[in-house]
């Protein structure tokens, strides 16, 4: 069974995430985000309790 021979597919496994790691990954880290996170006041709303028509 063919598949059960590591021998060419570990070499792919291993190529691949090496050049994802390497070279892919830097590359996209890179970018900067389209929409930073800002300081923004926290906003407090004041909420009424609910009246319950038969208490």
């Amino acid at each position: 069974m063919p598949q059960l021979n590591p021998n060419p597919w570990f070499f792919i496994m291993l190529t691949s995430w090496l050049t994802y790691s390497m070279i892919i990954q830097p590359k996209i880290l890179s970018f900067i985000s389209t929409n930073p996170p800002s300081n923004m006041e926290s906003t407090t709303t004041s909420t009424t309790p609910w009246t319950w028509p038969w208490t």
